[in-house]
Parts: C-alpha cells; structure tokens; sequence
C-alpha cells in the first residue's frame, strides 16, 4: 500500500492517512460567522471521501480581523454550538478537524468590520484605502484573542487549530519586510518580526494545554518585491519548532499577488505542480515536525514521490477537492487518474455572490 495511505499522527491526533484537506474559504457561513447545515455537509462530504484531516476555511478570531463575506467566526461564545455540530457530524463519520485561526489585517473589510483595516506599519504609498498602524495595546488584544479563539475551538470539540500565518494576512504582514516597517519589538530583524506570531502560539498553548495539536500555516517566500525570504522562514520556523509547534503547512505567495507569484491557474503538467517542492527539502533539513505541503498538486504520483522522497509529510489539496470531494477515495480504489481540476479559479466567482463555493465545470 503506498505510504500516502499509512495512518500518521500530529501530536496525539491520529490521521487515516496523509491527505489534507488545506484551508479553504467555503462562503457558507452566515453573514455572522455562524455554520450552516451547508457547511457541515461540506465538510462530511470531504469525510466521506477520503480526506484524512480537514483544516476549516478562515475563522476571524476578531470582528475587525474579518476578511470577506460568508467566513467562519471564532470571536464570541455565541457561535459556539454550530462549531461543536461541525466538529460533532465529522467526528461522527470517522474524520478529523482543525480551525484554522485568522485576522485578515490589511485586507480586513471596513464595510464588514466597521472599522479601519489595522496594519503593522503605515506606508501610504502601498495603502489604495486609508488603515489603521497598530499600537502595542492592539498586539496584546490581538494576542489574547487567539488564545480564544483555541479555547473555543477546544470546547467544541475540534481536534486543533492552525495559526493562520501565509498569504499575507495578519500574522503573515507581521513577518514581511514589506510590509512590517516598525522601529519597535515587533520590527527590524526577523526574530522581532515573528515575535507576534510566536506570542500567539504561546497564549494559545497556555489555553489548550500541551496535548491539544497546535498547528501553523506559514509562506515559504513571500514571492512579493521585498518581502519574506526562504533563509527568514526558516528562522521563523525554527522558533516555531522551539516553541512547540505540532506541525507546519508551507505555503507560499500573497493575496494581493505579483509578478513573482507562483500561479494557481493552468496547472496542465506535472512540471507545474508541487511549486513550493524545493522550499520543502529546505525546511525538512531544518525542522523536525511534521511538513504539510501544499500548492499545486494535481496527480497521485506526484503526491506520492512527495511523500516517499521525504519532502513532505502529508499532502494538502484545495481546489481539487472543490470539484471532487471524493478524489482520495477514488485514487485509494485503484483509480490514479489526474484530478479533474483544471485550476480555472472560477469556483470561487459563485463564493463572492454568496451561493458557496463550487465547481462551474462540475455544475
């Protein structure tokens, strides 16, 4: 049997196999960051499937860290009894799931939050609409509220959290030079970059304790002119790994793109998929946790070199599972052919209407 396919384990957290199910925004929320039964059944279909462990499309641990319609919300109390149904209808069918735990930043929405979008530094020429530079007071906040944000997603049962610190949201504007320009703690050399990020990992092990799996999200390189770099994320890495950090999925780029982005779209060859790979075989030299890849992966021997070189871990997909929830399930039966996906981006046009995520094709 491949070794895609082997039961693996992230902290006391068993998994199936080595496929994961990457963040990705459904757009089935409520406009309050609620779940719907449309949601759930999302997520058991990626259960049924075949998904070893789903990692839930963007939580705002704050109100005014939302980031765009129909998102998950981690920021009250209140929403805790649709959480605990999610984590309740995958765990009834044998799956297992992480929150992932998110502030958008900059690319906060003011007509969502009612307030300025907050950033680490002010650089107006980079600014098309007015922000806010964060004080030190809304670090400590900010801080607090992933550490409550896990509380929460403990309480309701998931099976851990992943710290959402890639693609240029919050955390992720922290660590780039191009955009962290701060004269402060939290600005200059990468250890003060990451040292937000490090604090929220620590207030969230205080609240959910050693057992609870912690996991992070992180760029490889920012792909951006000025911003992160390969030798810096692996420092940060390192801190993470120092610091009790259960495992890490490299990702890499930002949301706002650029020139040297790696592209998402006409993904027709194995060539092209995998595109974070080289990044990969520097970050296993470096660290000891589990390596979650994603980015690009099409086709099952790809996954499986992957896997078998000692590249990666596990194995995180996105669109594929958009447009096949039942991919795993058909390549474990014998049936190896390439995704359907044919890396359009279109599935996500019907999210921004507020009809969910899907496939166009498929549809």
């Amino acid at each position: 049997m491949s070794k895609l396919f082997e039961e693996t384990r992230i902290n006391n957290m068993i998994l199936k196999n080595r496929f994961v199910r990457s963040a990705t925004w459904e757009g089935l929320a409520e406009k309050d960051g609620s779940v719907t039964p449309a949601l759930i059944d999302r997520m058991v279909s990626l259960v049924r499937g075949g998904v070893g462990m789903i990692i839930s499309g963007f939580a705002f641990i704050h109100k005014n860290g939302q980031s765009g319609p129909w998102q998950i919300g981690v920021d009250r109390d209140e929403l805790l009894p649709g959480l605990t149904s999610l984590a309740k209808a995958v765990h009834e069918n044998n799956g297992r799931i992480i929150l992932q735990l998110a502030h958008g930043g900059c690319f906060a929405l003011g007509k969502l939050t009612g307030e300025l979008p907050l950033t680490p530094s002010s650089i107006p020429e980079k600014e098309k609409s007015p922000r806010r530079e964060m004080t030190l007071q809304d670090i400590r906040e900010l801080v607090g509220a992933f550490a409550e944000g896990a509380r929460r997603a403990k309480a309701a049962g998931f099976d851990g959290v992943q710290i959402h610190a890639a693609h240029g949201y919050l955390l992720s504007q922290f660590l780039s030079p191009a955009f962290n320009r701060r004269t402060d703690e939290y600005g200059g050399s990468i250890e003060n970059r990451a040292r937000f990020l490090i604090e929220a990992l620590r207030a969230i092990r205080l609240s959910v304790g050693a057992d609870f799996p912690v996991l992070v999200k992180m760029n490889s390189r920012d792909f951006i002119e000025g911003g992160l770099t390969l030798d810096d994320s692996l420092t940060v890495a390192s801190l993470l790994v120092k610091e009790g950090i259960d495992a890490i999925e490299l990702s890499g780029g930002f949301l706002n793109g650029g020139k040297l982005n790696p592209s998402r779209m006409g993904i027709d060859s194995e060539e092209k998929e995998a595109y974070f790979s080289e990044e990969a075989k520097a970050f296993k030299e470096k660290v000891s946790v589990p390596l979650i890849l994603v980015g690009g992966t099409r086709s099952f021997g790809v996954a499986e070199r992957l896997v078998a070189a000692g590249i990666a871990d596990c194995v995180s997909l996105s669109r594929p599972l958009i447009r096949e929830s039942d991919l795993i399930n058909r390549w474990k039966s014998g049936n190896f052919a390439k995704a359907a996906c044919i890396s359009c981006n279109r599935c996500f046009a019907p999210g921004i209407t507020g009809q969910g995520v899907y496939c166009m094709d498929e549809k």
